[in-house]
């Protein structure tokens, strides 16, 4: 991968970019108030927050070309903190979150995205995939004094019929012109044609109204004292860590798709500061959104001016243009969703898992099945502590010695392997201090010495050995090795 200059960043293909981030706002719009309805807030409150977050991460983030906004996976770890206190304790922990990611980014911590295996890669991008299509669902329903219904008739018809339509515009366009984004194509299209017809279909405007002010500066009207942090901080914690790992998981996809390198750092500090901005003038919380992402990039946004494109028009359809806005189908976005969901899905994982190692074909499933049932956090974290305790595993057993007996004067094991936690009874295995008849001599020359637990591993070998009434002693040991025993009290004389 390449880095991009500051050229590349901003100047090439301008008309392209700037359709892209059209298309791309039309897509925030519903999601970006689906996700405040969800938070039980004002659906404003979630276009204030997407405007402020991707105009923000898109000029001064570290990953061109990546779309952040109010984000479901953040909408709902504060569901009940808005039901116990409000709107305004929301708000403050909008703004603590972000101070928390932006800590994140000054420390340089984004590089632990590196740490993230691959299957766990395929299993989020394979888990969001299904809960992108699984969202589109609810609007094939209807609202009824019980609840909710699924449509039926002629409503069900249309509405499958204008996705379809959808769907089939965005998958035949590129193949007669690329001069526009499909997807932009589509939603105009299906607008127009539901409008001419007078289709009775739902639109924008029946999941809210967008027109607003512009968002004003105002603190969160909480109390400023040890209370109100003890209240905020688990969620606002909650928060970061949700928003870092969709954020670094989203940035090394895209980075794989415009074979492109960005800086994690950097994206980790914006979405920081920008997230503090957002809870500053009203706004939800966000963090990058995979599936507006994967729709600015097939559109053909690369650059700063598609992502920063994208906030803006969210600020002018909520301040001028939600008379229209709100005529866009449903249909017309769930069609384009469906078709984001298909392309981030990665088929090519059903091929492999028979071919992959059986543990990394566990890791894929099971973050897959755990992303769709409870959160993505949850489903990182426990893909990443498999594949961790997979790799010990395998590494424990590894580790090994070759005896040499060449020498009358002395018996020699020559090490292999890397002596860590999970391999020190292996390690202890391979001594037998009563069956040796002759001083011993430990070569390690390629043996990595990892942890405390090998420091230990060391003093219990030469105490056996103490006891036994045996010599024992150890040679070849790197700078680095020796240093860290050393540094442990232990002293091993080098023959």
């Amino acid at each position: 991968m390449k880095s991009q200059s500051l050229r590349e960043q901003w100047l090439p293909n301008l008309p392209g970019n700037l359709l892209a981030g059209l298309t791309t706002a039309f897509a925030l719009v519903p999601e970006c108030i689906a996700f405040a309805l969800v938070a039980q807030v004002n659906p404003l409150m979630g276009l204030y927050g997407a405007f402020v977050i991707c105009t923000l991460t898109a000029l001064f983030g570290g990953r061109p070309g990546m779309i952040s906004g109010a984000a479901g996976s953040m909408a709902v770890v504060i569901v009940a903190l808005v039901v116990q206190h409000g709107a305004q304790y929301l708000l403050a922990t909008v703004v603590l979150s972000g101070a928390i990611m932006a800590l994140f980014g000054l420390l340089r911590l984004g590089k632990l995205i590196r740490m993230v295996p691959h299957p766990v890669m395929i299993g989020f991008v394979n888990g969001l995939a299904i809960v992108i299509a699984t969202a589109q669902l609810e609007h094939f329903k209807t609202v009824t004094p019980q609840g909710s219904a699924w449509l039926e008739g002629m409503p069900l018809a249309i509405m499958c019929a204008l996705v379809a339509l959808t769907m089939l515009v965005v998958y035949v366009l590129p193949r007669i012109t690329r001069a526009v984004p499909p997807a932009l194509v589509a939603i105009v299209g299906v607008g127009v044609l539901s409008q001419w017809l007078h289709l009775p279909t739902r639109t924008l405007g029946d999941m809210a109204h967008i027109a607003g002010a512009f968002p004003t500066f105002r603190l969160p009207q909480v109390p400023f004292d040890l209370a109100t942090l003890r209240i905020v901080f688990p969620y606002a914690l909650l928060m970061a860590i949700v928003g870092l790992l969709e954020t670094l998981l989203t940035f090394n996809l895209t980075d794989d798709i415009t074979d492109t390198r960005g800086q994690p750092n950097r994206e980790c500090l914006a979405l920081g500061v920008s997230n503090m901005v957002s809870g500053m003038f009203g706004g939800m919380g966000g963090c990058a959104m995979i599936g507006q992402t994967m729709i600015n990039l097939s559109s053909g946004g690369r650059t700063r001016i598609s992502g920063a494109t994208a906030g803006l028009m969210i600020l002018l359809f909520v301040l001028f243009l939600s008379p229209l806005i709100e005529r866009i189908p449903l249909a017309a976005l769930v069609g384009v969703m469906f078709v984001v969901a298909q392309q981030t899905f990665a088929w090519g994982s059903l091929r492999v898992l028979g071919k992959v190692p059986r543990n990394d074909a566990l890791v894929i499933v099971a973050v897959t099945i755990i992303t769709v049932f409870t959160d993505l956090a949850v489903a990182v974290l426990c893909g990443i502590v498999v594949a961790s305790l997979n790799f010990a595993w395998q590494h424990a057993r590894e580790i090994r010695a070759e005896v040499r007996d060449s020498d009358p004067e002395a018996r020699t094991y020559v090490l292999h392997g890397t002596l860590f936690f999970a391999s020190t009874s292996h390690f202890q295995a391979l001594f037998q201090p009563l069956a040796d008849d002759r001083p011993v001599v430990v070569d390690c020359r390629h043996l990595l010495v990892a942890d405390h637990s090998a420091i230990v591993a060391f003093e219990t070998l030469r105490e056996r050995y103490r006891k036994a009434g045996r010599s024992i002693n150890f040679i070849h040991l790197s700078p680095r090795h020796r240093h860290m025993l050393e540094r442990a009290g232990v002293r091993l004389a080098e023959a």
